[in-house]
């Protein structure tokens, strides 16, 4: 924690500098996220560089309308308060067009309100809850978009692997005791029903619990030879080494913010690849990831949350493409053309029609797949015949 506090005051200081540096003519663009105050400050940092990568790329080619793009950054250390007090020092002082961020859902659903009345473009690039992105979705036009993984989407593909490889067919879900845990808890229980699934078990623990061996002695004893595991990486690490403890070996699937280095390292690499975890993206997966991950590791070369910057960097080319769509900084008119948007090339994929006047959602549960920690401490892609069975119509119960 140490170690975030004074990365906060060295990016506290590189923000001001950036801002400092900036024309009036320049287009500034915002990233608002943790960078050093909670759990999930990992997905931040990894966020944040990939969004500077995609600015520097957009200068190279010349800009946006022949102008400059000027990154503008803010740690909101993972409490809404300060979360809030950066979206709007960012809109009412900064006059930035649009901003990037947050990482914590607890944070976007505490500053929605700002950007929609401001009518500014917001594009998420690590938070994950459902209605980030449904709130304003009634109206006349929604400023909330998102290219991230969702809640329910990932739980569609952990659920439907669960589903496949479970021999018995008896699935357990066991999750901390926060909102983020019981909406996750909520989330797939309706979808495990589906597919004709009732868990045998739905526990849950604290989030300051270690020990969490009673509850999952239940599991055990009740059958499961699937467990679902929602939780971030602190919790889940508890629990998969509490299932050490009590010689269970399940198969066990996970979120995507296992993908933090602090799961690795509460676990160690023996019991680290017991989990599969949902993912967007990982470095291995194309060129352009390989290319992107070495160009952030000059910046944070201890990342494994890859993803974030992948989701950071894509999100800041399709904000740039619909700037150059609409000829225009206008939120209405960017907003408007990031509804209407094709043939932008990002990272994870090549988006067409990402969003729509209905759907504010860049990724979908079709562009996951599954990951996995290797002893040594690399998140790879993870493939097997269970994987290879899983059909769309799976995905999409």
């Amino acid at each position: 924690m140490k170690l975030f506090k004074r990365m906060a005051v060295a990016l506290a200081l590189g923000s001001a500098l950036t801002a400092g540096v900036a024309k009036a003519q320049d287009i500034k663009i915002a990233y608002n996220g943790d960078m050093s105050g909670t759990a999930v400050a990992e997905l931040g940092q990894a966020a944040r560089w990939g969004f500077e990568a995609a600015i520097e790329d957009i200068n190279k080619n010349g800009g946006l309308l022949g102008r400059k793009v000027v990154p503008v950054i803010r740690d909101d250390l993972g409490t809404p308060p300060k979360s809030i007090q950066n979206m709007t020092e960012l809109i009412d002082n900064e006059k930035v067009v649009g901003v990037v961020g947050p990482a914590n859902s607890g944070n976007a659903l505490a500053w929605l309100h700002i950007p929609q009345a401001a009518k500014i473009p917001v594009i998420g690039s690590t938070a994950t809850a459902t209605e980030i992105t449904t709130r304003y979705a009634k109206e006349p036009q929604n400023y909330m978009f998102r290219v991230s993984m969702v809640d329910r989407e990932q739980v569609a593909l952990l659920a439907a692997y669960a589903v496949k490889a479970s021999k018995n067919k008896k699935i357990a879900v066991i999750a901390d005791s926060t909102g983020y845990g019981q909406a996750g808890i909520k989330d797939a229980v309706e979808v495990l029903a589906l597919h004709g699934i009732k868990p045998v078990l739905v526990e849950k623990f604290g989030p300051k619990d270690t020990d969490i061996t009673s509850q999952l002695t239940k599991i055990k004893n009740a059958g499961a030879d699937a467990v679902i595991i929602y939780a971030i990486a602190d919790g889940a690490a508890n629990v998969v080494k509490s299932m050490e403890k009590i010689n269970y070996n399940p198969i066990t699937l996970g979120t995507w913010g296992n993908l933090s280095s602090l799961y690795y390292r509460m676990t160690g690499p023996k019991l680290a690849p017991n989990l599969i975890i949902a993912a967007s993206t990982t470095e291995d997966s194309n060129e352009r990831a390989k290319a992107l991950g070495e160009r952030v590791r000059k910046n944070f070369p201890t990342m494994t949350t890859f993803a974030c910057a992948a989701q950071s960097y894509d999100a800041v080319m399709l904000m740039a493409a619909a700037i150059t769509k609409a000829k225009s900084t206008d939120g209405a008119k960017v907003a408007a053309a990031l509804e209407d948007l094709s043939g932008v090339q990002g990272i994870i994929k090549t988006y067409n029609k990402p969003f729509t006047k209905e759907k504010h959602e860049g990724l979908s549960v079709d562009d996951f797949y599954l990951a996995k920690w290797t002893e040594d401490g690399k998140i790879v892609r993870f493939q097997d015949d269970v994987i290879k069975s899983i059909t769309p119509a799976d995905l999409k119960r």
